[in-house]
């Protein structure tokens, strides 16, 4: 912050001077958002000047991460978490660069997103100044053109507040995701008049509780019509679910998850069935094939190849009615006999309202769902199986048993995500809100109040290394909870720096690496596919040794004996992170034939 010499008043020597940045900073604070996540340079550095001034107050501060790519994944993380934007920012060039990954990652998964990058200065431009990226460079703006919903070069000072205010709106409403401003640093920093937001959007970015009546009232007489209904919960429910599940509860509607749908709901409800997709249950797929199933509600699913178990022809018909908020989502099914459009909380709470006036229901109520009876026996042996080194199926077990119910989960791409998905099944897993048909609400010891659930992955745009970043967002949006990232020793050996902000940071973060020696699911995909065995193997690597050089605490597992002596609850509240260095059965095959099957190589 300048300081600029007051002439006409010779009781005053000097004053504070504010800047562009610090408008930046002062919307975001608005908005309740705590943290920036991103790496500094030179022409990103008037915004890091606004942080530390905010940090002093109180206010937004920085996360300084070790990889760009890891502080995107760190604000995707923060946002699942926190329902807030998501804030990462870069310098100019290769700073830019580096961001796209996760930021391309948050576009495809609808993660809401501001992404502010550094140019030099506007007179350098086409000069070929350090690390030029705009037009007449290395034109990143035109990169992020294709992994952001709003995408813009803020080249004056004045446009500086009303792009930033477009920006957030574009990346909080329907359909979400990332918003990106390109800012020279003589626009940065820019004097301005006063640091003070002109707008109040903190109403103007809650989601609206509109949707369509028309199809609404068709909705309606489809449920009184149908005989066997049937519902599949999709990743994109969030807030919605609890009104979901009690909808189920009260018409007696069995329900599916989509794999990221699965951490909305307890895996023990009465009506659940299990997952539907990739890594999921032959029970799910058998409900969705019931030839007496007469009407689907896909509620909040994007219809994508994981989602839709490979577009299956069993959930892909005119059986289907799709419920969601977005638009792009819709224009994927077009068989479907009826679009609900709309806040799909408010269309359930409607629902819920509907048959409020209606008659008790009589059903009995039912107990809860054993999650086991989803698995086969092979896979039910493996979880208690004793073996050294352990299985994975195992591993899953353990941790399903013996950490708290409060513990956010994440599960990187690859096999991490396959062996979560079919076997993770946490006690006491619960949504933060559950509503009866009177609207009551009822908070609970430990229930969640995240929309993110219990267990939060990447669907679309899946990268590796993902949930490691991801990890210390979250544990940095809430750091009163464990947090447990399921990862490969490929991605640790890719983004395993980003331990060190957890240990900068004194988050409590569980970091568990499934250590087989290779690339897991590239190796068993080559085996199922009958393909050329290359390019899989990795070096042994000790990363227990690995997180204690970075400052983490560390312990090796071998075999669940060494699993079983671990003190959980000293790990859980550990104010720092933890890295369980677990040494796999590498020859367990992992539940990926959806996958095979969709790239034409399944056996």
């Amino acid at each position: 912050m300048s300081v600029v010499p007051l002439r006409n008043n010779p009781m005053t020597a000097e004053v504070p001077q504010v800047e562009a940045a610090d408008l930046v900073v002062a919307y975001l604070e608005q908005l309740g958002i705590e943290y920036v996540f991103g790496v500094p340079g030179g022409a990103i550095e008037p915004l890091y000047n606004a942080l530390a001034r905010s940090a002093r107050r109180g206010g937004p501060r920085p996360v300084v991460a070790r990889h760009e790519a890891g502080a995107a994944f760190m604000a995707d993380g923060y946002a699942r978490e926190t329902g807030r934007i998501g804030v990462c920012c870069a310098t100019s060039g290769p700073g830019a660069t580096n961001l796209i990954t996760g930021v391309a990652c948050a576009k495809d998964n609808g993660i809401p997103m501001l992404v502010i990058t550094g140019q030099p200065i506007m007179s350098a431009f086409g000069r070929h100044a350090l690390q030029e990226s705009a037009c007449t460079g290395i034109d990143t703006l035109s990169m992020f053109s294709h992994c952001t919903r709003y995408n813009s070069l803020v080249s004056h000072p004045d446009q500086m507040e009303h792009k930033l205010v477009a920006a957030l709106m574009r990346a909080a409403r329907p359909p979400r995701g990332p918003a990106h401003l390109s800012v020279p640093l003589d626009i940065m920093r820019s004097p301005i008049v006063s640091a003070e937001p002109s707008y109040d959007l903190r109403h103007k970015l809650m989601p609206r509780a509109m949707f369509d009546h028309e199809a609404f009232q068709r909705l309606g007489e489809l449920l009184d019509a149908a005989r066997h209904p049937i519902m599949l919960i999709g990743g994109w429910c969030g807030e919605a679910a609890p009104s979901m599940l009690q909808f189920a509860q009260r018409q007696g509607v069995p329900f599916v998850t989509t794999p990221d749908g699965k951490g909305l709901v307890n895996p023990r409800h009465p009506y659940n069935r299990g997952v539907f997709g990739f890594a999921g249950h032959v029970s799910a797929d058998a409900l969705l094939s019931d030839p007496r199933i007469d009407l689907v509600l896909a509620v909040g699913t994007s219809m994508n190849e994981w989602t839709s178990s490979g577009w299956s022809d069993s959930l892909l018909n005119s059986k289907m009615v799709h419920i969601d908020s977005n638009e792009e989502h819709l224009m994927r099914s077009p068989m479907a006999q009826l679009h609900v459009c709309g806040h799909i909380r408010s269309i359930f709470d409607r629902l819920l309202a509907r048959i409020e006036s209606e008659k008790p229901s009589s059903r009995p109520r039912r107990p809860a769902v054993d999650p086991e009876t989803f698995l086969s026996e092979f896979d039910r042996a493996q979880m208690r199986s004793s073996a050294t080194p352990i299985t994975p199926q195992r591993l899953m077990h353990e941790f399903s048993t013996r950490f708290p119910p409060s513990v956010r989960y994440l599960a990187d791409a690859g096999n991490s995500l396959a062996w979560s998905i079919h076997y993770l099944t946490p006690q006491d897993q619960r949504v933060g809100e559950r509503r009866d048909a009177r609207k009551t609400h009822r908070r609970g010891q430990g229930r969640r109040q995240s929309d993110g659930g219990w267990l939060r992955l990447t669907m679309d745009f899946a990268p590796m290394g993902w949930a490691i970043g991801g990890a210390v967002g979250t544990a940095a949006g809430n750091p009163d909870v464990p947090v447990v990232c399921f990862t490969g020793d490929g991605s640790m050996l890719m983004n395993g720096q980003e331990i060190s902000v957890a240990v900068a940071e004194k988050l409590k973060v569980i970091y568990v690496v499934l250590n087989d020696q290779a690339l897991g699911m590239v190796k068993h995909g080559q085996r199922l596919a009958d393909a050329e065995p290359i390019g899989f193997e990795l070096p042994l690597t000790d990363f227990a040794a690995m997180a204690r050089a970075m400052g983490a605490e560390a312990h090796t597992i071998r075999s669940p004996a060494d699993f079983a002596v671990l003190d959980v609850a000293v790990i859980c509240s550990r104010r720092g992170p933890t890295l369980l260095d677990v040494h796999i059965d590498p020859e367990q095959v992992p539940p990926m034939s959806l996958r095979m099957r969709a790239l034409g190589t399944a056996p």
